[in-house]
């Protein structure tokens, strides 16, 4: 099934935008607050069934905000369910560390 970004909140200095379905239906959120040149990113899926769609929409959604200015440290703790993920192998995208 289908998941697409739902934009709920935004402002120069956070983002809310929920993970959505084709009926609709939020089934996760993705949070992003701006400190500096600092990028806080924290997601939740509640639904298994489309992890790797919810990966993929992540990191390239992380990979154009990191873009947004040079030295960009983006910081990112992310879930699927209870379980923490990474999105890539070496788990960066641009300059994205893991969360603290």
């Amino acid at each position: 099934m289908p998941i697409y970004l739902s934009p709920e909140l935004i402002t120069p200095t956070f983002q809310i935008v929920n993970i959505v379905n084709a009926e609709e239906k939020a089934v996760g959120c993705l949070v992003t607050l701006f400190h500096g040149k600092m990028i806080y990113a924290y997601g939740i899926l509640e639904e298994d069934g489309v992890a790797e769609e919810y990966k993929s929409i992540v990191r390239h959604y992380l990979k154009g905000l990191s873009k947004i200015g040079k030295d960009v440290e983006l910081y990112s703790c992310l879930y699927i369910g209870c379980k923490r993920v990474k999105l890539t192998e070496d788990g960066e995208i641009g300059g994205e560390k893991p969360g603290r």
